[in-house]
């Protein structure tokens, strides 16, 4: 099989691309590098996956260029696309309300133009939890109404399921939207959480904690995201959105008390008030993801963070300097 990744640099991305290629496929990554982290760490992971050598292609670009995405589907002939190109955060996205919906909503309208053009019948595509907003209802299921996005971040995310039930109900294009919540784990992006709190309390400064910690997220371990993302490479689903989560909530108090256990250190807060755009809870309900796609997830919390410390460390190791 021929996939195409958008966003294939990124901390999901790279992850997908890497468990494509060793399940044999053929893959192209699709990513522009754009600087909301150090690129450098993108520049790393494609390296990693360019190890795998003829199997795996790389293409930088921006998906808001028509014109360089129609190049990418012209160079090659994809069976399937899996689009998680997009800008990511609440919280950014409330400073940059316009360059989210160009990204994430123009350059979606760019990929599905092109696959629909060049006969890539199948797309599996990344939406988000944010879409539930502030929703009273626990478990969040894919039947809860979404009309109240509270960033722009999730109204873009709503307007890409809303593009996708179009290219379905128009073109026949097959579209699965996959609703993530809080994925975590080796690559994870710097700026999320977990990634910032073990990289403040390494180096002994204060991590900031907005509100007074009991909000509540569902926290999903990256092996267990890879699982529901490739069960749907494997079947049809004509449209269909299915939240991918651990199905098990954990408060911002518990996160540190876990980190503090795994780093071996104590954590300094820096309390702040509560900001825009951020919900109480989170939490998934997997029932569809269950009986659709087999997903079973295996990685609680207690284990997944001892194994993203794990490789924090290791990368600390590896980019210390060394003494002559």
């Amino acid at each position: 099989m021929n996939y195409l990744v958008t966003g294939g640099a990124g901390f999901i991305g790279s992850h997908v691309c890497e468990r494509l290629l060793q399940e044999g496929s053929r893959v192209w990554a699709l990513d522009d590098l754009n600087p909301f982290y150090d690129p450098a760490l993108k520049r790393r992971n494609v390296a990693e996956l360019q190890a795998h050598g003829d199997a795996f292609s790389f293409a930088q670009g921006d998906i808001t260029d028509p014109a360089m995405v129609e190049s990418v589907f012209r160079g090659a002939k994809f069976d399937q696309v899996i689009h998680l190109a997009a800008r990511a955060g609440v919280r950014p996205s409330i400073e940059e309300p316009a360059l989210y919906q160009r990204v994430n909503v123009e350059g979606t309208v760019h990929v599905l133009e092109a696959a629909r053009r060049y006969g890539v019948g199948k797309l599996v595509m990344a939406s988000s939890s944010s879409v539930y907003g502030v929703n009273a209802k626990v478990p969040f299921a894919e039947s809860d109404p979404v009309f109240h996005a509270i960033s722009p971040y999730a109204a873009s995310k709503l307007a890409t399921e809303a593009l996708g039930h179009v290219y379905h109900h128009i073109y026949g294009l097959d579209i699965v939207m996959l609703r993530f919540f809080t994925v975590y784990g080796p690559r994870q992006r710097p700026d999320l959480a977990i990634h910032k709190f073990a990289r403040l309390m390494a180096a002994g400064r204060p991590i900031p904690v907005f509100g007074d910690g009991s909000s509540r997220r569902d926290y999903t371990y990256i092996d267990d995201i890879l699982q529901g993302v490739l069960a749907c490479t494997r079947q049809d689903f004509g449209f269909e959105i299915i939240n991918l989560g651990e199905s098990q909530t954990v408060s911002l108090e518990e996160l540190i008390r876990l980190l503090e256990a795994s780093m071996g250190e104590p954590a300094r807060i820096d309390r702040l008030p509560a900001r825009a755009g951020d919900v109480p809870i989170t939490h998934a309900d997997i029932r569809k993801a269950r009986e659709r796609l087999g997903y079973d997830p295996k990685v609680r919390i207690q284990d997944g963070i001892p194994r993203f410390v794990r490789w924090f460390r290791d990368r600390q190791e590896e980019t210390a300097p060394r003494n002559p």
